[in-house]
């Protein structure tokens, strides 16, 4: 039981964590000499940092052809729109559902589907508002796309926000995924977006919860049209 209730609260870090918490845990060291209330903000703040820095393992679905969240948040957006065009993926729209995620979600991004990393490209821009539409034609963004089994692609990109000042992707083009793999994190508040192929209706809402690696955003073998949903 006191096993169980330690690992609800004690998570695994990300390696690119360990600097920043060391930073925190230093000048809260600094403002307890300075004043002794100062120095409990300091710890607050040194525990947001580690928390923000959590990695857990998920519990993934396995099932061919489920296509997950790859971050935590919530669904900001789902229309249709062209995925960026330096992956030379076409200019015909494609669903776009929007998973943004505040500076409390876990920021390590995970691979929506298993398939061949075929293009990364990294794009400079903007730092507006990452739940805006027009964040995604403007801000700074890593856009990776995915050949499937199938030959199919899917576009997953990371948008950098108004406090998110590094886009961090860890794989490489040629490189496979697994579903569920982590291929990366946004510090300090960002959004990921998938386009999903075309024809695939997403099994999400807006305003709905993800839960990356295990929230079922689309089923590729599934003919249910798109779901609805309301607040209650």
């Amino acid at each position: 039981m006191a096993q169980d209730m330690l690992s609800t609260f004690v998570k695994p870090i990300h390696r690119e964590g360990y600097k920043f918490i060391s930073i925190f845990a230093g000048v809260t060291v600094l403002l307890f000499v300075l004043w002794q209330p100062l120095g409990w903000v300091g710890v607050a703040l040194t525990v947001w940092c580690y928390y923000f820095f959590r990695d857990p393992e998920r519990q993934t679905p396995t099932r061919e052809g489920l296509l997950v969240s790859p971050a935590d948040g919530v669904i900001s957006l789902i229309e249709p729109a062209v995925p960026p065009a330096e992956l030379e993926m076409g200019d015909a729209p494609l669903t776009r559902v929007s998973v943004f995620m505040n500076v409390f979600n876990c920021h390590v991004n995970r691979a929506p589907i298993a398939g061949k990393v075929v293009k990364i490209a990294y794009r400079p821009g903007k730092f507006l508002n990452a739940s805006l539409d027009k964040a995604s034609v403007d801000n700074e963004r890593n856009s990776m796309a995915l050949e499937m089994a199938d030959g199919r692609k899917i576009a997953v990109v990371q948008i950098a926000g108004l406090v998110a000042r590094r886009i961090l992707c860890e794989v490489r083009e040629g490189q496979d995924l697994p579903t569920g793999a982590r291929f990366g994190m946004l510090r300090f508040g960002s959004r990921v977006d998938v386009y999903l192929p075309d024809g695939v209706e997403p099994l999400v809402a807006l305003g709905q919860t993800m839960i990356s690696a295990e929230t079922v955003i689309a089923d590729l073998t599934s003919h249910e049209s798109r779901r609805m949903a309301e607040a209650r």
